[in-house]
């Protein structure tokens, strides 16, 4: 039986998502290029990198946040991604002592370009699939290719039918 990409999803609650985000910083936590470890500053990839970049931020004592949009989906397909607004350009040099956050690595096409452009930075999202985890240095859970992860703030409670349907 063929399913659709929603139906092998991987639901993460907003709990899960602050605790893995609290892990990626255990591990992140003194492996800046600074004296102590420390991280010059975080840059968020919009939109899904904005939160766990937030937590990072928190955990990591990172003062210094700036964001790149770039644009790779529409909806659930997947298109070329382009940079659509990038970070303080003084701040980036060539990515040196820079942490780049991100919910997701899927394709590993958006950290493919981010890094093109800043390739001295270090990678990190929370979930990586297969395709893409070589793409980024750090991440804390791996998911098949075919699984599709619903983010909090991409879902509702509502009532879903059993895996295998009903009798």
């Amino acid at each position: 039986m063929e399913r659709l990409p929603h139906e092998k999803g991987f639901l993460v609650s907003w709990d899960q998502l602050h605790r893995d985000a609290r892990a990626m910083s255990w591990r992140l936590d003194g492996h800046g290029p600074g004296p102590d470890g420390s991280w010059k500053a975080i840059v968020g990839i919009t939109r899904g990198g904005l939160v766990p970049a937030a937590i990072v931020a928190r955990e990591l004592n990172i003062r210094v946040i700036d964001t790149i949009s770039v644009k790779g989906y529409n909806h659930q397909t997947q298109h070329p991604p382009q940079v659509i607004k990038a970070p303080q350009a003084d701040l980036m040099g060539d990515g040196e002592g820079i942490l780049v956050v991100d919910d997701l690595v899927d394709s590993g096409r958006t950290v493919e370009l981010v890094r093109s452009l800043y390739p001295r930075a270090h990678f990190a999202t929370i979930y990586a699939k297969p395709k893409g985890k070589m793409q980024v240095d750090t991440y804390v859970t791996e998911v098949s290719q075919d699984t599709w992860i619903f983010f909090p703030w991409d879902t509702a409670l509502q009532y879903v039918q059993p895996f295998r349907g009903t009798d």
